[in-house]
């Protein structure tokens, strides 16, 4: 029988269990602490931006999460549906009714390009390397569309599922998983050669999210008699599904925290709520209102700040987002923005140091009595090899001693000094760093 916390388990750990310290010299010791300082680094940390498409209104609210503020409204296309920004933080690519992808330059905030697609587009992905964008044709089609991020061409149309809607990829980059409802299928598309490698079937899928890790993809689900829905997780290694997840009625958009703890699901929109599974357990732990129930407010999407600090919900009913603080889960703003919000993505703007925020963490971790100094002061040291083979264009060294880090993540996980959720947010983040490097 699969054991699905075994499996979580597994993934969290490497065949090496020793742990072997490294100590090094009172220079390279020094220049993780002026990472950890931001004194002499390059560290100057990002300001995020949300992108939220106003569907009746015909444009793209920009808020500054730091005020809860709208900073900017683009128009855009007709009926915008869905929004997803580049890795860099530098585009946003909104889809239309008219079958078409705007793209945003988000230094400007300016629609720069429209790039034609299939019809009914509902739904957009970007690859982590930025390169392409997969959008589901959704108004009884089945087809995706790759689009080329650097020429903002289709260069591919992939056959999927009838009726294609959520899409997500998984963080390496290897595959796009498309929910088709008509069909009742989850196709997994090779990126490689943009063709279907698997289908999961015996499901009515709509939107997924899939775990930072990249082991499992959470599907929400129509039961196909009731008007009961679930969240289907399917394992990605075997692409099967391993749980079923009961969420209440009319389950819609779901999107998980950056450190794979939490998944948080809008359900049907005249409930006003908001669940949330605790992913180490497949169960439903808390439900968020964001407003009265049948009260005209509308839950449409969710999506988590990079930080995993808040989840913002747009309201498709009365023209506002609500953020939710997810230590507490209760709603700590409203934010008015257009006619009809739908979906939010986020964007990063400005030059980010993902080796001081990494170092920070480990920081973090120290004060907050985690780790002892010691403990915390081997990772640093790593990290700060890793910048310095970095600097010196040594791109292959400083991908092994990513590798070291993790390792030696991993040992204290395994030593109980580390959580799961704390262990696996620091190999999330290195692990980045390793695809951003091309590792």
């Amino acid at each position: 029988m699969f054991n699905l916390q075994k499996a979580k388990e597994n993934l969290m750990t490497e065949s090496s269990r020793k742990f072997s310290k490294l100590t090094l010299g009172a220079t390279i010791r020094a220049a993780a602490i002026l990472l950890v300082l931001g004194v002499g680094a390059s560290a100057t940390f990002a300001q995020t931006r949300a992108y939220v498409t106003n569907n009746f209104g015909n444009t793209v609210s920009v808020i500054d999460i730091a005020t809860n503020t709208v900073v900017a409204t683009v128009p855009v296309g007709l009926n915008p549906s869905a929004v997803a920004v580049t890795p860099d933080g530098a585009f946003a690519y909104v889809t239309h009714a008219n079958d078409t992808v705007s793209i945003i330059d988000t230094a400007t905030n300016t629609v720069v390009a429209t790039v034609p697609v299939g019809p009914g587009p509902q739904s957009i992905a970007i690859t982590p390397n930025g390169a392409f964008a997969y959008v589901p044709n959704g108004f009884a089609n089945n087809t995706v569309s790759v689009i080329d991020t650097a020429t903002n061409t289709v260069i591919a149309n992939v056959t999927v599922g009838l009726g294609p809607l959520g899409v997500a990829i998984t963080p390496n980059g290897d595959f796009v998983y498309v929910a088709s409802g008509i069909s009742h299928t989850v196709s997994v598309i090779d990126t490689a050669t943009n063709t279907v490698t698997a289908t999961i079937s015996g499901i009515i899928p709509k939107w997924i999210a899939i775990t930072p890790d990249g082991a499992f993809a959470y599907v929400t689900s129509a039961d196909a008699i009731s008007d009961a829905t679930t969240v289907e997780v399917i394992y990605t290694a075997t692409n099967t599904v391993v749980a079923t997840i009961p969420v209440g009625l009319g389950a819609g958009k779901i999107d998980i925290t950056p450190d794979g703890a939490f998944a948080y699901v809008v359900l049907d929109p005249f409930l006003n709520l908001i669940s949330v599974i605790d992913t180490a357990t497949n169960i439903v732990v808390t439900t968020v209102s964001v407003a009265a129930p049948f009260a005209a407010v509308g839950p449409s999407a969710v999506a988590i700040t990079p930080d995993g600090a808040f989840a913002y919900v747009t309201n498709i009913f009365s023209d506002t987002v609500s953020v939710i603080d997810t230590t507490t889960n209760t709603v700590v703003a409203t934010i008015p923005v257009g006619d009809g919000p739908t979906a939010i993505a986020f964007a990063a703007t400005g030059q980010t140091d993902p080796i001081g925020s990494l170092t920070a963490q480990v920081q973090a971790l120290i004060t907050g009595g985690s780790l002892t100094a010691d403990q915390g002061s081997g990772l640093i040291d790593k990290l700060a090899q890793v910048q310095i083979k970095m600097d010196n264009g040594q791109t292959a060294a400083a991908c092994n001693q990513l590798g070291s880090f993790i390792n030696q993540v991993n040992a204290f996980l395994n030593s109980g000094s580390l959580t799961g959720s704390e262990g696996q947010a620091l190999i999330n983040a290195a692990n980045a760093i390793k695809a951003s490097l091309g590792c």
